[in-house]
């Protein structure tokens, strides 16, 4: 026999079967496309951003996402059951658009058919599989949603409507399969290549052919206005995001990770700074809005929610796209509310986990710009304190900049105003500088470099607070006032390559003071060591010893900066035991986004919490790479309790006990 199918059977070829299925199908698509073209008038309230340039890899890189599912799959157990749906009901897709094209076109006009011979029977088989497959996940979805449901995971009308749509879509459409081939397939060889539609077929088959041809005829018009009906209301729902998210990858921001816009502070035609309402931000924010899937991904890996306070990434994306859709002159910080702003330690957690490549933290930036520049407003007195401090000591613990180089005293470093015949400018950051606890770091750094045989020189009083905790509060002014006279400084000494034990300095100087002018090799600690132990400049003697290892947010996160420091764990002999929760899911220490300059009065604290994480390893030590890191450990150690059981440690510390002779 012939491998192949009669399409259209049961239901005709004609034009009493052609002409309303083409004209409901054509309303569908026209609704959809009316209704988003409604929405994009909505996106366009935003400012404009620039994301079409470098077409060619923001296509492919979209492609490959949507067809992957890559983002998707970062969360193995729901992730993967969506992948699988999708993948199924894309392969569904695919064989009902080469269904047509045969039926309506090729065959129709050219008399040509491909889906015949072996190739008919690999495309039966797949579809039954992929319609198997797509029906199981859905119903494990639907499980997890409805029976299951996590905690934070909200239902809504969409859900119930969307997911019990496309399971009767994805039922009916083997019904249709298992009637036809009752008729016309049973006791033939081409069946077994329709396992489903066969399953189907023979439960049918005690009807009669009068009564499975009745059924499939009223199936199938019943099938194809559900499927009309599921296209044209896309985009009134939340699966919307079918197209939006899609589009969003196509919309990636291929900057560098975490770079924040810099504002021109001397444009006189500026009305305002930062984002009051959402005609302030951009189009590209309020976008993100209809991409959200709602999956709560982010809200799941925030610190400031796992600890009590307001702030859900989630949520806060959702309600800018509800006030653009509502009331566009609303006010953003009083509708989001204040305390939701504040909370967040721009630990970027959010935007890398989210499948529909949402970008939330300088949302949040933008807001906080607001209320700062011009509302004058701070999340407490204490941050207002630590800013009137960095405008008049150049930083914000208050102490006198005169004072800065005192911790180098007795070390092999040169203050640039003496001599420039250096290897590296160390930019020492604050709290190296002045907390006495940090002072450690850096003087381990210098005694590190010195065993290399590198040559260190800093700024001593003429370096300034880096600006980076003021620019994550809002105060863009201050940032851009000390990063230019830090720029001015460095510039001035000729200096090629600068060195830091701070990932916050290190991040700022490496992107953010790019914009302003800068443009020297800029590394963090962790690599320089790794680098120069893989020269063999650096020589360490291993002692064994227990820990844990915090990667810092804006090391890890920001930077991509992962095994360096493990590389230098190792050459010093640790017996590293993971958190759970690290690399790339690493829970944020609390001081980020500014947070270092403002009491935690919300909820728990996250430095707590981060260390009980710490103390359930059963490692004596923690690990850290950051001055903020280390600070907030300490805090959070006694805080917890967890004196006799942790002790805060930064990586140079370690590395200084173990340099070879």
């Amino acid at each position: 026999m012939e491998y192949t199918r009669e399409i259209y059977w049961n239901v005709g070829h004609g034009a009493t079967t052609l002409v309303p299925m083409y004209l409901l199908s054509l309303a569908a698509v026209a609704i959809l496309v009316y209704a988003f073209l409604q929405r994009v008038k909505i996106y366009k309230q935003g400012q404009k951003l620039d994301r079409t340039d470098q077409l060619p890899l923001r296509v492919t890189m979209m492609v490959k996402k949507v067809l992957l599912q890559s983002k998707v799959l970062n969360v193995r157990g729901p992730g993967l059951a969506h992948a699988l749906f999708f993948w199924g009901f894309f392969l569904l897709f695919l064989g009902t658009c080469l269904i047509v094209l045969q039926a309506d076109f090729t065959d129709l006009f050219f008399g040509i058919k491909f889906l015949q011979g072996s190739f008919y029977l690999f495309f039966s088989l797949t579809l039954d599989i992929a319609g198997l497959v797509a029906i199981v996940m859905l119903i494990g979805l639907l499980i997890r949603r409805f029976i299951v449901r996590p905690a934070g995971l909200e239902n809504t009308k969409d859900d119930v409507i969307m997911h019990g749509l496309l399971l009767a879509i994805l039922i009916s459409g083997f019904v249709i399969e298992g009637a036809r081939m009752a008729v016309t397939e049973m006791g033939t060889p081409l069946a077994a290549w329709s396992p489903v539609g066969l399953w189907v077929a023979k439960a049918l088959s005690s009807m009669g052919e009068p009564a499975v041809r009745g059924l499939h005829s009223n199936l199938w018009w019943l099938h194809l206005l559900m499927v009309i009906i599921f296209i044209a209301i896309i985009p009134f729902t939340k699966f919307r995001h079918i197209f939006t998210t899609s589009a969003n990858y196509l919309f990636t921001d291929l900057g560098p990770k975490g770079l924040i816009p810099t504002i021109d502070m001397e444009d006189e035609e500026a009305e305002s700074f930062g984002a009051a309402t959402v005609t302030d931000m951009t189009w590209k924010d309020i976008f993100d809005a209809d991409a959200c899937t709602s999956c709560k991904r982010c809200q799941d890996r925030c610190p400031a929610w796992a600890t009590d306070k307001p702030l859900s990434p989630m949520k806060m994306v959702q309600q800018i796209g509800e006030i653009a859709f509502r009331d566009p002159a609303a006010s953003l910080p009083e509708t989001i509310e204040k305390d939701v702003l504040w909370a967040c330690t721009t630990c970027r957690a959010c935007q890398e986990i989210c499948p529909a490549n949402i970008e939330h933290v300088n949302k949040i930036i933008d807001m906080r710009r607001n209320l700062v520049l011009m509302e004058g407003e701070f999340p407490g007195e204490e941050v207002m304190t630590a800013m009137e401090n960095t405008e008049v000591n150049g930083n914000p613990l208050g102490l006198a900049f005169a004072s800065r180089g005192d911790w180098a005293e007795g070390l092999p470093v040169v203050f640039l105003g003496q001599s420039t015949d250096v290897d590296i400018l160390y930019f020492v950051g604050c709290y190296a500088s002045f907390d006495k606890r940090n002072q450690a770091i850096a003087k381990a750094f210098v005694q590190l470099c010195d065993a290399a045989g590198v040559r260190v020189g800093i700024l001593g009083k003429e370096e300034k607070c880096c600006g980076e905790p003021m620019r994550k509060m809002g105060n863009e002014y201050l940032y851009q006032m000390l990063a230019n006279e830090n720029i001015e400084q460095i510039k001035g000494y000729g200096i090629t390559q600068i060195v830091t034990t701070c990932p916050h300095c290190f991040n700022t100087l490496n992107k953010d003071y790019r914009d302003l002018g800068l443009d020297v090799t800029v590394s963090h600690y962790t690599e320089y060591l790794a680098k120069l132990l893989e020269q063999g400049r650096l020589n360490l003697t291993p002692q064994s010893f227990d820990c844990t290892y915090h990667d810092s947010c804006y090391l890890g996160r920001y930077n991509d900066i992962y095994q360096a420091p493990r590389t230098l764990l190792a050459a010093a002999g640790a017996q590293l035991t993971e958190m759970e929760k690290h690399g790339i899911e690493s829970f944020c220490c609390s001081a980020g986004g500014g947070r270092i300059l403002a009491d935690e009065n919300i909820g728990t604290r996250i430095s707590e919490k981060r260390a009980q994480m710490a103390a359930e390893t059963g490692a004596p030590t923690l690990i850290s790479n950051c001055p903020f890191c280390l600070t907030m450990f300490e805090d959070g150690v006694k805080g917890a309790d967890l004196d006799e059981q942790l002790k805060p440690k930064d990586l140079a510390e370690i590395l200084v006990e173990r340099i070879s002779g």
